[in-house]
């Protein structure tokens, strides 16, 4: 079991270090205006320390589930630094973090999120320090809300699960993008038809290539997912997301 835990961890790392062109992720550093920079972060600030207790909680309860925290933090990792050039000074990408959401809650993969996003504006170079704040409320924060939502409430009403951790994973991954857009049209609204204007357009042109990506995001989830169930089934039974037995 814990060699299969390593062997997808290896796995993912290695896409990370292949070479490829590289574009700013998310909302790049200094895109931003410093009043918004700071709204964002201040907005950001509450779940990352509810966050933090719940990770500290978890792993006090459970120090087993670390191998399972550090797993779901490389995964958002790996995927969230594969991306395509959308719009001016942002980019679309998978966000990965569907997985952690599910396995851990959303206040867990707040604080994964963002500490995903410090080392790729650190290392990577991908997003900003200026604009962490903005990044980590649409992807750390604004998603993994989305994605553990509909993955309980298909849970709840007995859907399958391979189908609430799809659904889970890609409306956590477009709804990222629907609150970037958000964030980027109230800081730059058009000049014919503000702020409604800018952020259909903002809309419009994201979904063109995220709607694959998501789709794409989803069915990846699923399979890791049901990889876990064969070689992590108690340590997913301790975080209750399992299903009930003979459910597909």
């Amino acid at each position: 079991m814990m060699r299969s835990k390593k062997n997808i961890l290896v796995l993912m790392l290695v896409f990370v270090f292949l070479p490829r062109p590289v574009f700013a992720m998310h909302i790049m550093e200094g895109f931003l205006p410093l009043g918004w920079s700071v709204f964002w972060s201040l907005v950001s600030l509450p779940f990352i320390v509810l966050g933090l207790r719940s990770i500290n909680k978890t792993v006090h309860q459970n120090p087993r589930l670390k191998m399972l925290l550090g797993l779901a933090g490389a995964f958002a990792f790996v995927l969230s630094a594969l991306k395509l050039p959308s719009v001016t000074g942002s980019s679309s990408h998978p966000t990965g973090v569907g997985l952690g959401t599910i396995l851990f809650g959303p206040l867990a993969m707040s604080v994964l999120g963002f500490i995903v996003l410090i080392f790729q504006a650190v290392l990577l170079a991908h997003g900003g320090i200026t604009t962490l704040g903005a990044n980590t409320f649409s992807m750390a924060i604004a998603g993994p809300l989305v994605a553990f939502t509909i993955y309980r409430a298909v849970q709840k009403c007995g859907g399958k699960p391979s189908l609430a951790v799809f659904l889970a994973a890609f409306f956590g991954n477009f709804f990222t993008y629907v609150v970037t857009s958000l964030q980027l049209a109230l800081a730059f609204p058009a000049e014919i038809g503000g702020f409604v204007a800018s952020l259909t357009k903002f809309l419009s042109i994201f979904a063109v290539t995220q709607v694959p990506l998501a789709i794409s995001e989803g069915l990846l989830t699923v399979v890791i997912f049901n990889v876990l169930t064969i070689y992590s089934k108690d340590e997913l039974r301790d975080l209750s997301v399992m299903f009930e037995e003979g459910a597909k």
